[in-house]
């Protein structure tokens, strides 16, 4: 059962929150992504500060949104 602030993940991608402390937003990626060595660097520090627990349930990434889009806007060319 999924709560009002889930909604369904194309098949293919994976949920995934970014963001500073408190401030954290869900965005949806390609699972190809996860394969990518700059996408490594992120989930090898998502390892280090949350193990296999991620507060917001589901994997949290902890960089800026900044960070982030840089990162997914070079993972798309």
């Amino acid at each position: 059962m999924r709560t009002k602030n889930q909604q369904a993940v194309p098949k293919g991608h994976i949920p995934v929150y970014v963001g500073e402390q408190a401030d954290k937003k869900r965005y949806v990626v390609p699972l190809s992504y996860l394969s990518h060595p700059l996408f490594q660097d992120l989930l090898q520090r998502a390892e280090e500060e949350f193990g296999f627990n991620h507060p917001m349930g589901a994997l949290t990434i902890p960089c800026t949104e900044e960070i982030f889009f840089s990162l997914t806007s070079e993972l798309r060319c």
